[in-house]
C-alpha cells in the first residue's frame, strides 16, 4: 500500500531496475563481498495521491542519518542560506530550532553560527553522542516515529529536516510528530530529493533503494497539508535536484479539513509518459558508457570514478563501469578501504589517486561536479602530478 495515503498500489510498475545496490550506506568490507548482492527494484506510482515509491522494505537504518556530504563547502553554503533566510524573513532570531535526523551534528554546527537555540533528534546512538559532544545537551537520541512523540525541549519555533523524509516508510507519523512539538504558528524547513529533476534529466541513477519515497512538489505538498501544515514557500534548490518547502503549523481547528488535505489531481497518462525519458536514458547511458570504455581500452587508458554516493553506486553496478573502473575515490574516511555495493569497485582516498594515477577521472556525484573538479586540479598542482582528463556522469547522460 501507499506509504503516504494507504491506497493499494497498482499492479503495473513504472520502472524495473536490475542489479541495483541493496543499500547506499551498508558499504561492504573485503570479507563481506561474498555476501553482497545487487537486487531488483520495482517503482510504482500511487494512483490516489501520486507518490512514486519502491514496493520493498526500507533499509534497516532508515531512522539513522549517515551524512558524508555534511563537510562539503557546497552544502555548508546552502545551509547558511537556509538558516539566514528563516531567521531574517520569519523573525526567528533567538528562537529554538530542532533538526529531525541530525546525524553527527554537521548541519547544526553550521546553525551554531546564528543567534538561536539548537536541538536535534538522532536515532543512531553514536551519531547522537558525537552531535552532543559538538553542540551540547540539546541532542536527543530518539526517532519521532509516533504522532504523539514528546521531544525534550519542546515546543520549538522551527523544525528542520534535510533529505531525511524520503527514507521513511511512515512519513505521516514523522511529520505529525514534528508538528506536535512546534509552538502554535511554528515553522518548518523541509528538503527532499526532487523527482522532477530525475524526470527532466532522465537520470535513472538518481534512484536508490534508500529513497523508498520519491516526492515531487505535488505529493510533498499533499503530505504536508495532510499533516497540518500551511505551505509558505516551495521550489527547487541546488542544481534543481532538491525540493525545498517552508511550512507553518496550522491551528487545531484548521487541521484535517478537506481543503487542507486535498489530494493533488492525478493524470496517470502524464505520469507514465514523464517516465519515458528515464527509460530511454537508462539504455542510452549504458550504450554511451560502453562505447566510451571501449575507446579508453583501445587506447590503453585507465579510468577511475570520483564520488562514492548513491549515484556512483547505481551507475557502477548497472553499467560497464563495474568492470572498467580501477577504483572509486571519495573524501569520506569511513568509506575508504571498502567496496562499492553490487559492483565491488574498491573505494580509495584522494591521496591514493595521487600515487596511483589514471588517465581519466569520471565524476559520479552530479551535484558536486564543479567542487570535485577543483579539488582534482588543486591536488594535482600541489603535488606536481599531471591533471587527468575529467569527465562527469551528467555529460554521459546528455
Amino acid at each position: 500500500r501507499c506509504l503516504l495515503c494507504g491506497a493499494p498500489l497498482p499492479g503495473k510498475a513504472l520502472l524495473e531496475f536490475h542489479n541495483m545496490p541493496a543499500s547506499a550506506q551498508d558499504i561492504p568490507a573485503e570479507d563481506e563481498l561474498p555476501f553482497d548482492r545487487g537486487m531488483d527494484l520495482s517503482l510504482f506510482v500511487c494512483e490516489s495521491c501520486g507518490l512514486c515509491q519502491f514496493d520493498c522494505e526500507p533499509v534497516s537504518y532508515y531512522r539513522d542519518v549517515i551524512r558524508a556530504v555534511g563537510l562539503s563547502e557546497t552544502m555548508r553554503g546552502l545551509r547558511r542560506e537556509d538558516y539566514r533566510h528563516m531567521i531574517e524573513h520569519y523573525g526567528l532570531s533567538g528562537g529554538s530550532f530542532i533538526e529531525c535526523g541530525c546525524g553527527n551534528g554537521d548541519f547544526l554546527y553550521v546553525l551554531s553560527e546564528f543567534p538561536v537555540k539548537i536541538y536535534g533528534t538522532e536515532a543512531n546512538r553514536e551519531n547522537a553522542r558525537l552531535a552532543a559532544d559538538r553542540l551540547g545537551s540539546g541532542i536527543s537520541c530518539m526517532f519521532p516515529d509516533s504522532p504523539d512523540a514528546d521531544i525534550p525541549g519542546a515546543p520549538f519555533d522551527c523544525f528542520l529536516s534535510f533529505n531525511f523524509l524520503e527514507h521513511q516508510p511512515d512519513p505521516v507519523s514523522m511529520l505529525k510528530a514534528m508538528r506536535k512539538n512546534l509552538r502554535e504558528g511554528g515553522y518548518g524547513l523541509l528538503t527532499v530529493p526532487s523527482l522532477e529533476y530525475i524526470l527532466e534529466e532522465g537520470n535513472y541513477y538518481e534512484f536508490i533503494r534508500d529513497h523508498i519515497a520519491n516526492y515531487d512538489l505535488d505529493s510533498l505538498g499533499y503530505l504536508c497539508r495532510l499533516c497540518g501544515f500551511e505551505i509558505l514557500e516551495e521550489g527547487r534548490i541546488g542544481i534543481g535536484d532538491t525540493l525545498r518547502m517552508v511550512l507553518r503549523k496550522l491551528p487545531e481547528e484548521g487541521l484535517f479539513k478537506e481543503e487542507n488535505a486535498e489530494s493533488p489531481g492525478i493524470n496517470l497518462k502524464n505520469i507514465y509518459d514523464r517516465f519515458e525519458k528515464v527509460r530511454e536514458n537508462q539504455k542510452n547511458i549504458a550504450d554511451k558508457l560502453k562505447k566510451h570504455v571501449e575507446m579508453l581500452e583501445s587506447n590503453g587508458r585507465r579510468l577511475a570514478l570520483w564520488g562514492a554516493g548513491h549515484q556512483g553506486f547505481t551507475i557502477a553496478s548497472t553499467t560497464v563501469l563495474a568492470e572498467a573502473a580501477e577504483y572509486m575515490i571519495d573524501s569520506a574516511g569511513f568509506k575508504q578501504g571498502r567496496y562499492a555495493p553490487a559492483s565491488h569497485i574498491p573505494i580509495v582516498s584522494p591521496e591514493y589517486f595521487l600515487t596511483h594515477p589514471v588517465d581519466e577521472v569520471m565524476i559520479t556525484a552530479p551535484g558536486y561536479v564543479k567542487e570535485i573538479k577543483g579539488t582534482i586540479e588543486d591536488l594535482c598542482k600541489k603535488e606536481g602530478v599531471r591533471i587527468p582528463d575529467i569527465t562527469d556522469i551528467r555529460s554521459m547522460a546528455g
